[in-house]
Parts: C-alpha cells; sequence; structure tokens
C-alpha cells in the first residue's frame, strides 16, 4: 500500500537487503549510492548493450517514417497509411508492454529481451518482403508486438544499474545510443530510396542487425538483482506478474500526471512526420529531407547527455522540483522550436537543418529527466511495471497523435496539422506539467525515507526492531 507520503508500493514491514559488494556478498558498510570503479564500468556496458538493443527496436519505425514516400509510391498508398501503421505499433506497445513485464517476472527479463526484442528481428526482415499494403501492416504489427518488451523491462533494469545520482546521466546515454543509431541509418535510407525497392533493404537492414544485438545481449549481458543500486531486496510482490504490480504502481499521483502529459505530448508523433513534411510541404526530395533527420537526431544527441547531466545537478541541488523543472522548460522549448522549423518558409536546406536541430536538442533533455523522476517515486520491485504504465501512455499519445496528423495532413495540409498539433498542443502539455510539483516532491521524499529504513534494517549492528 502508498505509505501516507504516496510513493509506490510501500510494504506492510520493511524488506532489507545491501548492496552487493566486488566479491558477490553483501556490503552493508557501502551506501546505497557508491560502487566501485569495476562495478561503475560493468553497469556501463551492460548499459550499453542495452541502448544498441532498444536503438534496432525502434529503427524499424524509422525505416518507415524516412523511406514511406517511397513505400507510398511502390504500393500506392495514402498520407493516412503512415499514420495508421505507426499507430497501429504503438498501441500494440500499449497492450503489450505490461504484458512483457508479467512475462518477464516468470522467464526472467534478458529471456524475453534477447528472444523478443533481439530475435524477433526477423518479422521486419519479413516486413521488407511485403507485396501489399495488408501484408506491410501485418508483418509491421507483429514486429511491433514483440518490441514492445523492450522500453519497460530495460529502464527497470537501468535503475537497477544505477543509483538515484547517476539516473539522468545513464538515461541520457541510454537514449543518445538511440539517437547515434538514427543519425546513422536515416540518411542511409534516405539514400535507399534512390535504389529500387530500397525500402525493402531497409527493413532487411533493420531486421538483420536487431538480431545481431540480441546475440550481444545472450552472450554478454548480466541482469541485475532487483533493487541492487538501491541497496534493498525486493518486495514479495514482484513475484507476482501482472495486475498487482500494475495496480500497486498506479498509487502514486506522480504516475498519473506523467501519463497524462505523455498522452499528450506531440513530440513522438511529429518526428514521425519530419521527412514527409519536409518532402510534401517544403517540396525537396526524399533525398534531401533525410538529411535533417540526422543533424536533428546528433543534436537529440547533445540533448539527451547534456540534459541527463543537467536533470542529476538540479535533482541533487533542488530535490523537490529540480528535475521536474528542467522538463517542463524543455517541452515549452520544443514548442517554439518547432514552430520555427515548420512555419517559416526558410531559404535552404541547411537553414531547416539548423531548426531541426533546435527542435531535437530540446527534445533531448526529456530522457535524463523523466525517468528519473518515475524513477525515484516507485519502489524498486514495481519500476518496470511503472515503466510500462508510462510506455504505454507514451504509446497511447504517439498513435493518437500520428493518426490525427495523418488525416488532418489529408484534409488541411500538414503544415496547418503540424501547427495546431505539435506546437500549440505542445504549449499546452507544458503548462499541465505544472501539476506535477506538488506530488513528486512528497512521494520522492517518502520513498527516499522509506528506502533509507529498509537499509537501516540491515545495518552491522543487526538490530531490528518489528
Amino acid at each position: 500500500m502508498a505509505d501516507a507520503g504516496g510513493s509506490i508500493g510501500t510494504s506492510a514491514m520493511p524488506v532489507a537487503a545491501a548492496s552487493p559488494g566486488p566479491d558477490g556478498h553483501a556490503d552493508t558498510d557501502v551506501p546505497a549510492d557508491t560502487a566501485s570503479p569495476g562495478e561503475n564500468r560493468r553497469a556501463w556496458r551492460q548499459l550499453a548493450l542495452l541502448s544498441g538493443l532498444i536503438s534496432m527496436d525502434n529503427s524499424e519505425g524509422a525505416v518507415m517514417s524516412t523511406l514511406f514516400p517511397a513505400v507510398r509510391a511502390a504500393l500506392d498508398l495514402k498520407l493516412s497509411a503512415l499514420g495508421n501503421m505507426l499507430a497501429v505499433s504503438k498501441i500494440l506497445t500499449m497492450i503489450f508492454g505490461p504484458i512483457w513485464v508479467a512475462v518477464a517476472v516468470r522467464y526472467g527479463r534478458k529471456r524475453i529481451l534477447v528472444v523478443f526484442c533481439g530475435l524477433w528481428g526477423v518479422w521486419s526482415v519479413a516486413a521488407g518482403c511485403s507485396q501489399n499494403y495488408a501484408q506491410l501492416f501485418a508483418l509491421y504489427s507483429i514486429a511491433a508486438v514483440g518490441f514492445a518488451a523492450g522500453g519497460p523491462l530495460i529502464n527497470g533494469i537501468l535503475s537497477d544499474l544505477f543509483p538515484d545520482r547517476r539516473r539522468g546521466r545513464a538515461a541520457g546515454w541510454l537514449y543518445a545510443g538511440f539517437a547515434v543509431t538514427g543519425a546513422i541509418l536515416t540518411p542511409l535510407f534516405g539514400q535507399l530510396s534512390r535504389v529500387e525497392n530500397g525500402w525493402r533493404y531497409g527493413f532487411f537492414i533493420v531486421g538483420a542487425v536487431t538480431i545481431g544485438c540480441g546475440l550481444l545481449v545472450w552472450r554478454y549481458f548480466v541482469d541485475p538483482r532487483i533493487g541492487a543500486a538501491d541497496g534493498v531486496a525486493h518486495a514479495p510482490v514482484a513475484a507476482t506478474p501482472g495486475r498487482r504490480q500494475v495496480l500497486a504502481a498506479l498509487r502514486s499521483r506522480t504516475l498519473w500526471v506523467i501519463m497524462a502529459q505523455r498522452v499528450t505530448t506531440p513530440q513522438l508523433a511529429f518526428l514521425s512526420f519530419g521527412v514527409v513534411f519536409m518532402v510534401d510541404v517544403r517540396h525537396f526530395s526524399t533525398a534531401q529531407a533525410a538529411l535533417v533527420s540526422p543533424v536533428a537526431m546528433l543534436m537529440y544527441v547533445v540533448g539527451t547527455v547534456l540534459g541527463g547531466y543537467v536533470g542529476d545537478r538540479a535533482g541533487a541541488r533542488f530535490p523537490g522540483g529540480g528535475r521536474v523543472a528542467v522538463w517542463q522548460a524543455s517541452v515549452l522549448a520544443w514548442a517554439a522550436a518547432t514552430a520555427l522549423a515548420t512555419q517559416i518558409r526558410w531559404p535552404s536546406i541547411w537553414v531547416y537543418a539548423i531548426m531541426f536541430a533546435m527542435v531535437g536538442l530540446t527534445q533531448g533533455f526529456g530522457p535524463g529527466s523523466n525517468r528519473p523522476i518515475l524513477t525515484s517515486v516507485t519502489r524498486p520491485e514495481l519500476r518496470s511495471a511503472a515503466f510500462s504504465l508510462l510506455l504505454s501512455a507514451e504509446a497511447l499519445g504517439w498513435a493518437a497523435g500520428t493518426v490525427l496528423i495523418g488525416y488532418a495532413g489529408d484534409a488541411f495540409g500538414l503544415r496547418a496539422a503540424v501547427l495546431w498539433l505539435a506546437v500549440v498542443t505542445s504549449l499546452a502539455n507544458g503548462l499541465l506539467m505544472t501539476l506535477l510539483y506538488r506530488p513528486y516532491r512528497r512521494e520522492s521524499a517518502a520513498l527516499t525515507a522509506e528506502l533509507a529504513a529498509e537499509r537501516a534494517c540491515d545495518a552491522p549492528t543487526g538490530k531490528h526492531t518489528e
């Protein structure tokens, strides 16, 4: 049950455990937020493996977004088809994310990641063989079912690898890897538009590399103990898959506000139409328009890394809302940057590249703030469930946004659709985030005190009061 402060999943009695030391035994003399240099290096190596895996899981959407003009010509599709396919993948993510969290409790997080996020890339290869819209839609959807496991499980694992004071940086680097992958692959996909049936090769490449990443995770990844970075043992609820974890996570008011923000954010949906916007509205070729994406993605890398450090520093200096303020400011700045990039006609592709670079930079600040915010109000054993809910909300918002922009673009023009459904909506979304400060301050303080009490139960004195 939630305690008086509202933190997620407070157990009736403390469950204590110390962080494992370098020799694998509990080291009760080491504070929960410290680790040896060797342990730190291992944690960052593990994060690199996870970053590669989640990057490839998301690259199928990059293929579709970048090469859609070629797919549209080959299969005779409308613009709304792009919105439909991207939307259904996000709806499936929303449905299957919590399911995979429950399955991972029974079969292990590593096994689920290897099979359904790595080897599942075979379905991306199959999508490249599609002969019509129905086949492409079906195979793209099957791939999305498996890839839905990555987000909630990997974000939960991140919180077990790194203590709170480094989680912003870790989340920043995790998503920086995703952005670097996109910056490398997007121009390659753009050039494939010059090749007959080049869009098929895009799916083949993504599927093959995804399978390779899955094999690397199978060989080298070691799943940490739940709660390891917090120095506590996970509560019995972690052994009960599905509904109990989700219901326990939903006791947090902070989570509810975050989910409302993610459902209404237009940032993710806008990315799906960036290249199409440059082709349909500004009349660049697909190959030219694809040059904007790597610039935006590279600046997104800068934003994720910089945002992670800024979020950690703000959280340490202003524990009651520093990370919230950083996140909110980045959302409002994104709205301004998107308005400049889409509502003004600039003289060359390179000016657009600069504008989209600012869009990428401001969007990059999000993961380094919002992931640690959710982690800091959620008990270790409930974090994957909480992240499945957050990512389900993101998926719902992404799906709704892509469908709305797709149909509004067909009906009123893509420029007007972006103005109202991206720029104006983002401004409203940023104002909504003001509701986050009060519950976050209360719940994060309550959970910090709760975990400290649990660690104290296993102090060297051996004293324990029930």
